[in-house]
């Protein structure tokens, strides 16, 4: 595993405390998990996500990501519409290990509340709360 120091966190993204990360694009959020987690997990083998048109609350599990150490829940960090899923994971989940913030996105949600957004971690608080601080 990295040091904190060696992971990416882009500063246009907000992080869930549950290592989430949500990027508002128009009128819609991409989400996928952070570096940090893609790191802790080690290689991903498999994402289990949901279809294009459910809706979920935020805070509500929308599907599981599968490495060769475990199997996490996945965390929606906005409420809305899954508008869509990224098609590429079927087939190459690795993507979420190699570009876990462009090629590795998992949703599109088109947010009940834009606001919520507001309420997740900017860069600094996020690596803040990986370093226990």
């Amino acid at each position: 595993m990295k040091e904190i120091s060696e992971l990416h966190f882009p500063d246009d993204i907000r992080y869930a405390e549950s290592h989430e990360w949500a990027k508002l694009e128009g009128d819609t959020v991409k989400v996928g998990i952070t570096d940090y987690a893609q790191d802790q997990l080690g290689d991903i083998v498999f994402v289990e996500m949901p279809e294009a048109g459910e809706a979920f609350e935020k805070g509500a599990e929308f599907g599981t990501v599968e490495s060769v150490k475990a199997v996490s829940e996945l965390y929606m960090p906005v409420g809305g519409e899954i508008v869509a899923v990224n098609p590429s994971l079927e087939e190459a989940p690795e993507l979420v290990n190699d570009t876990p913030f462009t090629d590795g996105w998992m949703i599109e949600v088109k947010p009940d509340d834009p606001a919520e957004l507001d309420s997740l971690m900017a860069k600094e608080a996020y690596i803040e709360s990986l370093q226990g601080s």
